[in-house]
């Protein structure tokens, strides 16, 4: 069995993990709006906080660590992910094409693969239970004959950074820099585990959507969800913002790095200047702790700017 420490995001999966050659994008960028309203997003004071972890449930390989004194300026930022609602008011507008859509494929988990009706790609060696799924997209989550209709509410999912990037451009704001997305989520806390504290269930009562079962044949769903969740399903943290642990993995700005941090900046930190896969913060519906255990405030992921799959999505924030 693979060691604790060294274990790969059983959630994240990236295109260039597939054996075949996909479809090559072409150039597309949404064009930008009007810098929109920020009152439906939260105000965040900024100052220092204790970022990382040296939680022994972490894992050093991915930079969780060392703990560090770390200050951001003040900022925004959403208090939810971006919803289906949203993202597809942004392609009405727009006309924009994701990139799930150009390529023709996304990652679909396998439970949610329909028997019959869809045209399965190809699968992963690392992550099996991913299969690249013809059609599916934002639109059509499951593929050919699925649909957004009853999860309008529920964070749009199969998007890539560029995806994001493109949408944050359009609405006036941006993608919060790692930094600001763990400032945010600890909501005052201090190096607790969770964004709510330390106990993942305090008293019983489920504060997010992961995992509950054995990953990943049987998802018992006690949190009520076995996908995605209505971007509000659970209680906020000390700042307002919801989901901030499960659900969906969300992009940050940032190039990731495994070691960059421990001598980089630690004022306004933006991560390294390059590199081949953006930041992704705060697990999903499919994290475990018996494996991935990605959901804890400073647990880090990383994928390709072009990958996509049914668990990728977003937040955006904004300068104050």
């Amino acid at each position: 069995m693979t060691d604790s420490k060294e274990k790969p995001s059983c959630c994240s999966v990236s295109r260039n993990q597939l054996t075949f050659t996909p479809f090559e994008k072409q150039e597309q960028l949404a064009p930008k709006t009007e810098q929109l309203a920020k009152q439906d997003m939260i105000y965040v004071q900024g100052g220092e906080f204790l970022m990382g972890t040296d939680d022994q449930e972490g894992f050093p390989s991915d930079g969780e660590g060392p703990v560090r004194s770390v200050s951001v300026a003040p900022f925004y930022i959403d208090p939810c992910a971006v919803t289906n609602l949203q993202f597809k008011e942004f392609v009405e507008a727009t006309g924009y094409v994701t990139e799930a859509e150009n390529f023709g494929w996304s990652f679909v988990f396998h439970l949610f693969v329909p028997e019959t009706g869809v045209k399965i790609l190809g699968s992963t060696q690392q992550t099996p239970w991913w299969l690249a799924v013809e059609g599916a997209s934002w639109c059509a989550p499951e593929g050919a004959g699925s649909g957004i209709e009853d999860r309008l509410d529920h964070p749009a999912i199969h998007i890539s950074w560029n995806d994001a990037l493109a949408y944050c451009e359009w609405a006036g704001k941006r993608l919060p820099t790692e930094a600001e997305w763990e400032f945010a989520a600890r909501g005052g806390l201090v190096q607790k585990r969770y964004p709510w504290g330390d106990e993942l269930k305090p008293e019983g009562k489920h504060m997010c959507n992961i995992w509950q079962g054995k990953f990943p044949q049987k998802n018992n769903a006690s949190d009520g969800f076995i996908g995605t969740a209505p971007v509000k399903s659970f209680e906020p943290n000390g700042y307002g913002l919801y989901q901030m642990s499960g659900n969906v993995w969300e992009w940050c700005s940032d190039w990731f790095h495994p070691t960059f941090h421990v001598n980089g900046p630690r004022v306004n930190p933006v991560g390294p200047q390059s590199g081949t896969s953006r930041v992704m913060r705060g697990g999903s519906y499919l994290c475990h702790k018996s494996y991935c255990n990605r959901y804890r405030i400073a647990a880090r992921s990383k994928n390709t700017p072009d990958s996509s799959a049914g668990n990728m999505g977003f937040r955006c924030a904004a300068d104050a």
